[in-house]
């Protein structure tokens, strides 16, 4: 199996230096390249296809929400998952990063073992939303931010509206299951369509949809 390769943008030398080593300690990882600010990020991005971008929200030049932007923009990048690093849990930042098509975000204190596992679960199509930061979301943003249905909010069944409000809490599959006492496998489905329909890339783009359209818990 190809090991996940991963790009590093980030202003602080430091940084950098203490997450290239931490991936050159890990079989399944390899280092795709490291860039200082987002324009140098972008063009690393383009250049090597990396799996997983761990990027700086605040950068000179091209900050994180910028070249967010202009991934999401490009057909060509789909795959990039991007990865926000940011210094406080609940960044001024993270809901925009979310809705531009961030796979979550991590603190920069975060432990070696809470980073590798998460460069692996975004690699594998997952999200990095913890319920406590998620709840913060939306007490923060969404109660704050005039609710746009999604366009496709109508295609969803019942069953896969209420899926998605409670994904909107930051709950695991398997803790809405043992919730609404139904199988993980059933919750999944129901989510899994729901993403499809509303042509989520991901779960954090699902609980941002779901912020938007008014459905969080």
């Amino acid at each position: 199996m190809n090991p996940i390769r991963v790009a590093l943008i980030d202003d602080q030398p430091l940084v950098r230096l203490g997450l290239s080593t931490l991936i050159a300690t890990e079989h399944d990882l390899a280092l795709a390249g490291e860039a200082e600010d987002g324009r140098l990020g972008l063009a690393l991005i383009r250049r090597t296809r990396p799996e997983v971008v761990l990027c700086d929200i605040r950068m000179p030049e091209l900050d994180g929400l910028g070249l967010l932007g202009e991934v999401n923009a490009d057909p060509a990048l789909a795959a990039v998952r991007m990865v926000m690093l940011t210094t406080f849990e609940l960044d001024e930042y993270v809901f925009e990063a979310l809705r531009l098509g961030a796979s979550g975000f991590l603190l920069k204190d975060a432990s070696p073992a809470k980073l590798l596992e998460a460069i692996r679960v975004v690699a594998d199509g997952g999200s990095l939303l913890a319920p406590s930061v998620t709840r913060r979301v939306i007490e923060e943003f969404g109660a704050v931010r005039p609710h746009r249905p999604h366009p496709r909010l109508k295609d969803l069944t019942e069953r896969e509206r209420e899926m998605v409000s409670w994904v909107a809490t930051g709950r695991s599959n398997g803790e809405i299951a043992v919730l609404l006492q139904i199988s993980a496998d059933t919750v999944r489905t129901h989510v899994s369509r729901a993403m499809v329909k509303l042509q989520a890339r991901d779960r954090a783009q699902l609980v941002v949809f779901a912020i938007q359209s008014g459905l969080g818990r």
